[in-house]
């Protein structure tokens, strides 16, 4: 049986590299207020990564918090993923509260929008070396082992 596990992925800070663009104006107090969002360079290693999740059988989405006072935004995220990300424009989650999705993994760069209270594992990209090559092969064992067990694994192990 394959192990499938719903996972929600930041789209910037962590698919698309909001700091890059945000760097270019740095006199910029809100950047987020004037960036033009479809115009965000691919974070390195995010394509392969979601193409590896997708393959592993995972059922990937996009869960990412437009600015409020950037109404253009959210149409801007939607030419962003359609770009890049086609095969998940129809899998996408705006939202103001990432603790209240539904899901197995968060994979998120900040922790201001419920992420730490998200029911499933958090993982929080970019600390503690949490990048696409480590969060890719973590989540391949956490697959393996998922498999393993619900395949019978060894006798001594039980769900009781």
């Amino acid at each position: 049986m394959k192990t499938k596990l719903r996972i929600f992925i930041d789209m910037d800070g962590v698919l698309a590299d909001f700091n890059k663009a945000a760097g270019k104006i740095p006199n910029e107090k809100h950047p987020d207020q004037v960036l033009d969002f479809s115009k965000f360079e691919v974070m390195p290693g995010a394509r392969d990564a979601v193409t590896k999740l997708i393959d592993m059988g995972h059922d990937i989405f996009i869960a990412s918090t437009p600015p409020w006072n950037h109404k253009s935004a959210w149409g801007q995220k939607g030419e962003w993923i359609d770009k890049h990300f086609p095969e998940l424009k129809k899998k996408v989650f705006l939202t103001h509260r990432k603790d209240l999705l539904d899901g197995d993994i968060l994979i998120d760069d900040t922790t201001f929008r419920g992420q730490p209270d998200f029911k499933g594992t958090f993982i929080h990209f970019g600390k503690n070396g949490m990048y696409w090559p480590t969060i890719t092969v973590m989540i391949e064992q956490l697959t393996n082992i998922k498999e393993y067990i619900s395949n019978g694994g060894p006798e001594y192990i039980t769900d009781n």
